[in-house]
């Protein structure tokens, strides 16, 4: 079976919450993750965000690195950057073949009672990539959770927990103090962690658990200070200080407000890791917030025959509400809107704040058991929205279509998983 074939097949085991299986496969590949050091980043959105920049700045500080991020939006190489660039195939196909053959020896020894699961497998490739090409600093993102997430079987010299909101309840908890406790589960002993700007109870269970754990709480909204202006839809950071350093006006290579607040993490990440022996001077770090490479966060594609799309991957009510606020204010006349939703989002407050920024909204539907049906999902956004038109387009290209039929520009959101299906459907137009 083909590598990339074998991996992405474990995606049918869907998810289980654990590290014996991870731990397992790192013992049997001679640790891996043990050959570089790691900074691990959760929290419910902008991990991804700070993961990008964190990565960015620690190279442009001169150091070696990888970043690990999840979901991917077209290919899987997209999960794994070394050098500021992702893998390549043949790279990530011989990694994957070791990992493979480690499972199957496991497996038929007994100590894998069944086969990891696709983002267990996918993150011992993670390491045997980074790894094998001697990175000095890998930074990770959690996939979800933090406790029992298959990135936390590293020991960090450092971590960070971006925010802290409703998401995947079913699996993390339906309060904001349960989720962040199992996000809190990255904590380790005496390393900074790094808490950006999140509801007074998600703070309060995360410092205890670095309390018992003797661990340094940064709180990134106290130390980093300054004002946010918008600027053709560009983020630029004026006047911004820590108690360490003054930052001047930063120019973001990524869009929005709420940029900002993943920015803070960022920067007091970095700073922190002065405690641990790895520095990066300040003008790194304005490198890193300025050239940060993250597609699908309100990214705006340009086709050749000039009609424009305005893709972000909001996929829960923290992220819809980040992409309403930047619609209304850098695009105040209503857009219109191709949406999807997996069925396990809170999708009434997904769907309330996204037509109301909205001159029509078509529904679609993405690939995948976890789709919600785009039939079911206009019954509920025209009870949440009676004045906004509701249409349905099953196919990804007949809602850009119809989309388009009422502007030149329109956004696409509600899923990381829309996003990349149009990127992929974008891709032979160039």
């Amino acid at each position: 079976m083909d590598p990339l074939e074998y991996l992405l097949g474990l995606e049918t085991l869907g998810v289980k919450f654990g590290l014996d299986s991870i731990r397992s496969l790192c013992a049997a590949l001679d640790h891996p993750e043990h050959r570089f050091r790691s900074v691990i980043v959760g929290g419910t959105n902008g991990k991804g965000s700070v993961t990008a920049m964190v990565a960015a700045a620690l190279r442009a500080a001169g150091y070696r690195v990888a970043r690990y991020t999840s979901p991917h939006l077209v290919t899987i190489n997209e999960r794994f950057w070394i050098d500021g660039r992702p893998v390549g195939t043949r790279e990530l196909e011989a990694a994957i073949e070791r990992v493979r053959a480690v499972v199957e020896r496991l497996e038929a020894s007994g100590v894998l009672s069944a086969p990891p699961t696709f983002f267990e497998a996918t993150t011992a490739v993670a390491f045997e990539l980074f790894a094998r090409a001697g990175v000095e600093l890998a930074v990770l993102e959690v996939g979800l959770g933090g406790r029992l997430d298959a990135t936390n079987c590293v020991e960090p010299i450092a971590a960070a927990i971006t925010s802290i909101d409703l998401d995947h309840e079913q699996m993390l908890g339906h309060s904001l103090a349960a989720i962040a406790r199992e996000k809190a589960g990255i904590v380790r002993p005496d390393i900074p962690v790094v808490v950006g700007r999140m509801p007074a109870e998600a703070r309060a269970a995360i410092s205890g658990a670095c309390r018992d754990r003797g661990s340094l709480m940064i709180r990134a909204d106290r130390r980093f200070t300054g004002t946010v202006t918008l600027v053709d839809g560009r983020t630029v950071l004026r006047s911004t200080r820590t108690p360490a350093r003054s930052y001047g006006t930063v120019t973001l290579g990524l869009c929005g407000r709420h940029q900002a607040d993943n920015a803070a993490v960022a920067v007091s990440l970095l700073e922190s890791l002065a405690h641990v022996g790895v520095d990066v001077s300040l003008e790194a770090i304005r490198a890193g917030l300025r050239t940060t490479d993250w597609r699908g966060r309100l990214e705006t594609v340009v086709l050749t025959d000039g009609r424009r799309l305005l893709l972000d991957a909001a996929h829960n009510p923290a992220g819809t509400a980040a992409l309403a606020a930047f619609l209304r204010e850098v695009h105040p006349t209503p857009l219109p809107m191709v949406v999807a939703v997996m069925a396990d989002k809170s999708i009434d407050a997904m769907l309330a704040q996204l037509a109301g920024c909205a001159s029509r909204v078509v529904l679609t539907r993405t690939r995948g058991r976890r789709a919600a049906d785009p039939m079911a999902l206009a019954a509920r956004a025209t009870r949440l929205a009676p004045d906004v038109p509701i249409e349905v387009q099953p196919a990804i290209d007949d809602a850009l279509a119809a989309a388009w039929g009422h502007g030149p520009m329109i956004c696409v959101a509600g899923s990381i998983f829309l996003v990349g299906e149009v990127l992929e459907w974008l891709e032979p137009m160039g």
